[in-house]
């Protein structure tokens, strides 16, 4: 990854400060960002803003998705499908 802006998501996206964040987060961007255009990745950003515990939440869908967060992304995130922990 040469991209300067990926290579800064992708690093955040890691290192959240949680494992279950990390995973969550990180294995979301590293599946899908390739996947991603310019709308996408700034809803990315705005989700890394967010604290750990809320992105959590809606990713389990144990607390309502705000506005601004809800979309075909939140929903793909939700799914879980994505997450790879190593053993």
């Amino acid at each position: 990854m040469d991209d300067p802006r990926l290579k800064r998501l992708q690093f955040r996206a890691w290192h959240r400060g949680t494992r279950e964040a990390d995973y969550t987060i990180g294995c979301f961007f590293d599946r899908f960002h390739h996947q991603w255009g310019e709308n996408e990745l700034v809803w990315f950003e705005t989700l890394l803003e967010a604290e750990d515990v809320d992105i959590l939440g809606w990713a389990l869908g144990t607390i309502a998705v705000p506005a601004e967060m809800a979309g075909p992304l939140m929903e793909r995130m939700q799914r879980l499908d994505y997450v790879e922990i190593p053993r």
